[in-house]
């Protein structure tokens, strides 16, 4: 009989066990949980990135399809097309159709700078797109283009 009552008890695990195994398990959790919490704020910085490229190629493509307007061949010199681009950083309002009120989009802003082409005299203009964002970690990024606009068309910039 008492051999009986002995296995009974031996049957089950020790507290010790139970309270290692359970140490084991939170690790492992806490850790998968910050590797995933990791994980989400490099996708947003990437999806992000990715988000402003396409909206300021999107920019690019209005001002190429913009005339060079009535200024006298440098930046600032218009007031229509291309030529009247401000010289110093001018807010660009992004196009609603890209975004909607929660999206990445809606953390973006861009700025447009216009100058004379470095090297050129006049009728070349470069133009700079800086968009702007805060990322879910509280980070500030940027990305930057650069392109150029002839008076006289894509083969300006090759004189």
């Amino acid at each position: 009989m008492k051999k009986g009552l002995r296995n009974k008890f031996k049957a089950g695990f020790t507290i010790v066990e139970v309270s290692v195994a359970a140490s084991i398990m939170a690790l492992v959790l806490g850790s998968s949980l910050s590797v995933m919490a990791r994980g989400f704020v490099v996708l947003d910085s990437a999806r992000a990135i990715s988000y402003s490229a396409q909206i300021m190629q999107s920019e690019l493509e209005k001002m190429r399809l913009t005339t060079w307007g009535d200024g006298t061949g440098g930046a600032g010199s218009g007031t229509t097309g291309v030529s009247s681009y401000p010289t110093t950083p001018t807010p660009v309002a992004l196009d609603s159709s890209f975004y909607n009120g929660s999206d990445i989009g809606s953390r973006m802003t861009m700025l447009r700078t216009a100058a004379n082409a470095p090297g050129h005299a006049t009728g070349m203009i470069q133009v700079t797109l800086k968009i702007s964002w805060t990322t879910m970690d509280g980070r500030n990024l940027s990305q930057t283009y650069v392109t150029y606009y002839g008076q006289n068309g894509l083969y300006d910039l090759f004189i």
